[in-house]
């Protein structure tokens, strides 16, 4: 049996990543700040609720500890929470230093804290993998390229701390051979997280290369950062 946590997971991408794996016949760990609102959701899923803000040292260690207790290990980490404060033309005039920490914290950090914690379950696995959701807004390609949606849309933050998440994917497959590492940009979806914003795709579409990349076998790549059914330029 394969036992798998999806952070940031009581809604948007991480709801329906957790959704799918849970219907692949994983045993997933959904994991979300608010208690009510987890419980609910994996109920909804068939998955199993753990208190997890990515943010704090403790629940972090917590969630694991908790894990490892109940499953005996841990084979799939799926470093999904998010937050996004500012974005568009305006943000330039109104980031703040705490507000770009928050979003740091969040996203980059966030996947540290998580990482540590969990490495140690997943070096005990057979097939230890590790699925960081990225975003193109962090691509030094995408945003320099006329072509794409990126290009045209300034995210001072949260585009740095993607292109933050995806080195720290890149660094871990080369310091953890023992484990993959692969970040994914799931495309501009329709989600709370994208409200205001139009043209997002299904969430069902776009969840697809985080479950794809969180069910590769034992010879599965490491390093890489996909989009869709392809490599992405970093």
């Amino acid at each position: 049996m394969t036992i798998t946590l999806v952070t940031g997971a009581n809604r948007g991408l991480g709801y329906e990543t957790a959704r799918r794996l849970v219907e692949v016949g994983q045993t997933v760990y959904l994991g979300a700040r608010d208690p009510e609102r987890g419980a609910k959701a994996a109920a909804e899923l068939g998955a199993r609720y753990v208190q997890l803000d990515v943010t704090d040292d403790g629940s972090v260690r917590a969630a694991l500890r908790t894990i490892a207790d109940d499953a005996g290990g841990l084979d799939v980490l799926v470093n999904n929470a998010g937050i996004a404060e500012l974005r568009g033309p305006s943000e330039a005039d109104a980031v703040t230093g705490e507000s770009a920490l928050r979003q740091f914290d969040t996203n980059a950090v966030g996947v540290v804290r998580v990482t540590t914690a969990a490495l140690p379950l997943l070096r005990a696995s057979a097939n230890p993998v590790v699925v960081n959701v990225s975003s193109a807004l962090g691509s030094f390609w995408a945003v320099t390229n006329p072509q794409r949606r990126q290009f045209h849309y300034p995210s001072i933050v949260y585009g740095a701390t993607k292109a933050a998440v995806s080195m720290l994917t890149v660094q871990y497959a080369k310091a953890v051979p023992e484990v993959k590492f692969n970040a994914v940009e799931p495309g501009f979806t329709a989600t709370d997280f994208t409200a205001g914003i139009e043209g997002g795709r299904p969430v069902e579409q776009s969840a697809e290369v985080i479950v794809r990349l969180a069910t590769i076998g034992p010879d599965g790549p490491t390093g890489t950062f996909t989009e869709d059914d392809h490599p992405l330029p970093w």
